[in-house]
């Protein structure tokens, strides 16, 4: 290389997803070669599985163990437990990487988006955060960037009529953006990378969300603290939204949503505005949500919502329940069998 780029670590948390991690290292060992600053690490969140002996099996045989390695965790503490496992050894290495890339596994990395993401931080010190492209398996981007939610952008998403949605849209999360690098609120977790200074200033990612908005929490944490965010479309990844879960892509609105998303949205609203804030958001969604239904039922139209969305949604609610835990400390109330990809 002509230039020397910034060290790069790439962190993968597995749960029960072994064949996605393997595709996803398929992807990224061309990455490796062409940018060899980079490097990676597969954190199995006590899979219990064959996860271990697939990824371990996977990396010996393709001969990737100078770049990749496995770390397994003692627990299935969630996404931001597991890349913190892995943030956090890394920082006391004797040399530290200067960026922290988070993957999904249901991700692939597009050729040449790991150096062109690089070259990016690289030429933008002032960037801290930052979300890369997204497309789906067809091609097809998804170029879209996220407002931090708030009280109307709950009104917009309890009604999901055009009649509301129309002017509450430059409060609604989901932006739409064009296809050049553009400041953000906040960007998708699935992919994401992290500067070394910025987790050095605002700490690592509060492992009190056990799956969804630790990236949305960390990314306000950072504007609070005068750091920028930004998405850069030139470097892509594919991603199959909701692979594990359900809650995104084409399976929303079918599945029921687990309880751990209802439990960090409330934990979002509660820890970074208050409890009565998180209330009052709570009652304008369930308004909201009820009013949209209504009128949607004079009008003899249905509404595919997830099972039991409106009693899963109040019985999680911040009326019944406080988050009182700390910041940054691990989940005490964690079921081995959730889901750790988005």
């Amino acid at each position: 290389m002509s230039k020397a780029y910034p060290s790069l670590l790439v962190i993968i948390v597995n749960f029960r997803t072994p064949e996605l991690v393997v595709d996803l290292l398929h992807s990224l060992a061309p990455e490796v070669r062409d940018y060899p600053s980079a490097s990676v690490v597969v954190v199995d969140n006590a899979s219990g599985d064959h996860s271990l002996d697939c990824i371990s099996a996977a990396i010996e045989s393709e001969r990737w163990s100078s770049w990749a390695s496995l770390m397994p965790a003692r627990k299935n503490g969630g996404f931001a437990y597991g890349n913190n496992l892995a943030i956090e050894e890394a920082l006391r290495s004797p040399n530290p990487p200067e960026l922290f890339w988070l993957l999904n596994p249901d991700t692939q990395v597009r050729p040449g988006a790991t150096r062109a993401l690089a070259e990016f931080m690289e030429a933008n010190r002032n960037v801290s955060i930052c979300g890369s492209g997204i497309e789906d398996s067809a091609g097809k981007p998804w170029m879209y960037t996220f407002r931090f939610p708030g009280i109307l952008s709950e009104i917009e998403r309890g009604f999901r009529l055009s009649i509301v949605t129309r002017p509450l849209s430059r409060w609604t999360v989901c932006q739409p953006v064009e296809a050049k690098p553009t400041p953000a609120e906040w960007v998708s977790g699935c992919t994401l990378i992290i500067r070394r200074e910025t987790i050095e200033k605002i700490g690592v990612l509060d492992e009190n969300f056990f799956l969804y908005y630790e990236e949305t929490d960390y990314c306000l944490r950072a504007r609070r603290s005068g750091l920028e965010c930004w998405y850069f479309p030139h470097a892509k990844i594919m991603h199959i939204a909701g692979q594990s879960t359900g809650v995104t892509g084409k399976s929303q609105g079918i599945n029921r949503i687990p309880a751990y998303w209802f439990q960090s949205r409330r934990r979002y609203f509660a820890k970074n505005y208050g409890r009565i804030y998180a209330i009052i958001t709570d009652i304008a969604w369930v308004l909201s949500y009820c009013l949209g239904n209504l009128r949607l039922s004079i009008q003899r139209k249905h509404r595919k919502s997830p099972p039991r969305l409106l009693a899963d949604f109040i019985r999680h609610s911040a009326l019944w329940h406080s988050d009182k835990k700390s910041s940054h400390s691990s989940t005490a109330e964690k079921l081995t069998d959730k889901k750790t990809t988005r």
